[in-house]
């Protein structure tokens, strides 16, 4: 087993990863039940993983919502806390989230308001939930107004990662978690780029050896992140948002419908953030067509005519006017100097990022 420490003093958690960790989770989750009610939160898509789960913890109980974006609202959020009211759960139980980033950041938001907060484990069940959405204690719903605009910090006290578990994910979803994986090495960690680029097609193939590899280092990189600047007050944890201005911006103008999915509409929002810095002189032209290269090796989306985004550059931008982390009617932007030299930039002109984007084949 491997175990990554996420230091956040007195609320520090482990992240554990270990191939057949699911069916074992009775041992590790037992330091945070203590004998408690034990109550599952799960989706439709993952029943099999849940039968998993239940035969290692035993008497348990189990909520099962719809699978997809549209869970992450009010209306589900509003289901889902009162049918944990319902079950009777207290403010020291903790509450297992086991799905993806949907389950995960819903579970997380329930909790942390639930009887002012109570605990929540993260089982999660994608390559995207794995390296990405299970660490660092982001909690979100989505609103008519965008994505992620209403949440909460809420960190888990434990997150337990089974890679057996991508065995079942469908292709598409497995390549759209990659564009998280693939991130850590653009953000500031040259030789990991060059690692995704040898072994991205084994990792997809279902290779045991570099899935495990690129989890165990993807979570290291996110809890160092995350240990040093939690609620991203210093401008470090911003990083992680490496092409999500561009890429919710794509996911909006798609409905944030499996249209684009998430992971899709960061690598094309990658591409795009590395594109702008080429153009702008800020990055090597040959080093933002490797990473464009990159993501369509590993069938991703690499722009907007690949992403399917027909939309003007000003419609595009009107929709990162909505981005949560817009201050003082600025927009920061992550672009970058070169590979693995992504740095936070609050002086963009918005007006060139739209006429960037309408230069961009469709």
């Amino acid at each position: 087993m491997t175990i990554v420490p996420v230091a956040l003093g007195d609320r520090s958690y482990d992240i554990r990863i270990e191939a057949g960790l699911l069916g074992r989770a009775d041992e590790a989750l037992a330091p945070f039940d203590k004998g408690r009610r034990r109550v599952v939160v799960t989706d439709r898509n993952l029943l099999p993983h849940l039968a998993t789960l239940q035969a290692s913890l035993g008497a348990s109980e189990a909520i099962v919502l719809p699978p997809g974006e549209g869970t992450k609202s009010w209306e589900q959020l509003e289901a889902l806390l009162d049918r944990l009211l319902e079950l009777g759960v207290e403010r020291g139980d903790h509450v297992i989230a086991l799905g993806g980033g949907v389950i995960g950041d819903l579970v997380g938001f329930a909790t942390s308001v639930l009887k002012r907060g109570c605990g929540f484990v993260q089982i999660p069940t994608t390559l995207l939930a794995q390296v990405d959405s299970s660490v660092g204690g982001k909690t979100a719903i989505n609103t008519r107004a965008g994505k992620n605009l209403v949440g909460t910090f809420h960190q888990p006290a434990a997150v337990l990662i089974d890679p057996r578990v991508l065995d079942t994910l469908p292709a598409r979803d497995l390549r759209a978690g990659y564009a998280e994986v693939v991130k850590y090495g653009l953000i500031d960690d040259f030789a990991f780029f060059e690692w995704c680029e040898a072994n991205a097609a084994a990792l997809l193939a279902g290779d045991p050896a570099a899935r495990e590899h690129a989890i165990a280092h993807s979570v290291a990189a996110k809890a160092r992140i995350v240990a040093a600047d939690e609620r991203e007050t210093s401008g470090m944890r911003a990083l992680l948002n490496l092409g999500h201005t561009f890429g919710h911006a794509l996911e909006a103008e798609a409905g944030f419908s499996d249209r684009l999915l998430h992971g899709e509409g960061v690598a094309a929002g990658m591409a795009l953030a590395f594109g702008f810095s080429a153009a702008k002189g800020i990055c090597p032209g040959q080093e933002a067509e490797r990473v464009a290269a990159h993501l369509a090796a590993a069938g991703l989306p690499n722009g907007l005519k690949a992403a399917g985004i027909t939309a003007s550059g000003a419609r595009l931008v009107e929709h990162m006017l909505h981005d949560k982390k817009m201050s003082g009617g600025a927009l920061p932007f992550l672009l970058a100097r070169g590979i693995g030299q992504t740095y936070l930039d609050r002086n963009v002109d918005l007006g060139e990022v739209a006429a960037f984007l309408d230069a961009q084949p469709r």
